[in-house]
């Protein structure tokens, strides 16, 4: 019975492709941004509302 050669740890050899946005599309930072953005907008308009429903963390 032959056993398999073994595996040393490290990179396979493969590397992870980075998708360029398709052309009019927001980059991944402009979106992160966005996001962080909306939600202090929403956070204010919750406080500013004065509903009786804290704010979100």
């Amino acid at each position: 019975m032959t056993s398999l050669p073994r595996r040393k740890p490290g990179a396979s050899g493969r590397t992870l492709a980075i998708q360029e946005p398709s052309p009019g599309a927001p980059s991944r930072a402009l979106r992160v941004r966005a996001a962080g953005g909306w939600e202090k907008f929403m956070r204010r308009a919750d406080m500013e509302r004065g509903d009786g429903v804290p704010p979100r963390p």
